[in-house]
């Protein structure tokens, strides 16, 4: 172990057991009634707009619908919202499309559970003349939505790819990497997965990879993900996880097996308020990509209402940013402090 790596260790094993669950989703669909007609929009007409999540309570989810909700109370939009039981639930999100279109949806903002599966119900929905926009992972293609506004994920792979090369350079040691991954076909874990390989310096099958497994961002599935990826290989000291809950799924699994935290490396990507404060400042994740769901829903509320009411109709793909946040920066690797991603979580 190198020195400089001793600024956070007691702090990260302390926080291992304090660790909240973020849970699970369940499913909920209709009209939301912050969102509704009433005194907003400088008396525009109403319009109708479905925004439907992966999850109800997932908080990066939570802040997503909060967001959404008020830019409808701006814009004088009626919000439908929806959402499926787990990050991978594909039949509530086409029940959903198939729902919202009925009530009568102008726009419906969609993040996608399954990136090809969905495109069937995205057509039906675009075809009945519904504008739909796909928010945080894209579609496969891309262009089977109206338009994309998302985090570069691929980007947001290399950051943290970058960072943990890095830190292992730092501490000296030869990397052995676990990877919590999402779930095959799912085109936002895939980008992030590649792009920390390739920040990382590595490629798809390189020996320095110990294992690989999904857990479709599930803290739980997470833990016993890690658990056999431990058994398969007790030396692993990278580990890369599709998000937090998964992050801290993982450290659950680590410290159960005795692994002593100043010696891995974690790193995750979301950027959430309670990953900054339980995950960054204690150090049981060394870093994170911040994303902005929040910017995400308002931006399609916005566009989406603009282009109901005749505007210009959103089209492409809109980069809605990315940051690194660490307690422990690395030279070379662009990262702002735990400060800055507290006053910016998920904003």
């Amino acid at each position: 172990m190198k020195e400089g790596r001793l600024v956070r260790p007691t702090a990260k094993v302390a926080a291992l057991a304090s660790v909240a669950a973020l849970g699970i989703g369940v499913v909920a669909c209709g009209s939301d009634d912050s969102g509704g007609g009433g005194g907003g929009g400088g008396g525009k007409k109403e319009v109708t707009i479905g925004l439907i999540t992966k999850t109800e309570t997932n908080p990066f989810f939570v802040k997503m619908k909060e967001g959404a909700q008020a830019q409808a109370k701006k814009d004088n939009v009626k919000l439908l919202t929806a959402s499926g039981k787990t990050d991978t639930d594909n039949a509530s999100q086409v029940t959903a499309l198939e729902n919202m279109t009925t009530q009568g949806a102008k726009v419906i903002l969609d993040v996608p559970a399954d990136s090809k599966a969905v495109v069937p119900a995205v057509k039906k929905a675009r075809d009945a003349g519904v504008i739909v926009i796909a928010l945080d992972t894209p579609t496969e293609p891309q262009d089977a939505v109206d338009a994309l506004f998302a985090t570069d994920n691929k980007k947001a792979g290399v950051l943290i790819g970058q960072y943990a090369a890095a830190m292992v350079k730092k501490m000296g040691i030869e990397p052995k990497i676990g990877m919590i991954d999402l779930k095959p076909g799912i085109t936002v874990g895939q980008l992030r997965h590649d792009g920390f390989l390739e920040g990382f310096g590595i490629k798809e099958g390189d020996p320095k990879i110990s294992g690989a497994a999904p857990a479709e961002g599930d803290q739980a599935k997470a833990q016993a993900a890690m658990e056999n990826l431990l058994q398969k290989d007790s030396g692993i000291n990278v580990i890369y996880t599709i998000n937090e809950p998964s992050a801290f799924g993982a450290a659950t699994a680590l410290k159960a097996a005795g692994k002593d935290p100043k010696d891995y490396v974690m790193v995750s990507v979301d950027g959430g308020c309670n990953a900054i404060k339980n995950g960054i400042k204690t150090g049981v994740i060394d870093a994170t990509s911040q994303q902005y769901p929040l910017k995400m829903a308002a931006l399609g509320v916005e566009k989406g209402a603009a282009a109901a009411r005749g505007g210009e109709k959103p089209s492409g793909y809109t980069d809605t940013g990315v940051t690194l946040i660490t307690a422990d920066p690395m030279k070379g690797v662009d990262s702002k402090d735990a400060a800055y991603g507290e006053q910016n979580c998920w904003g």
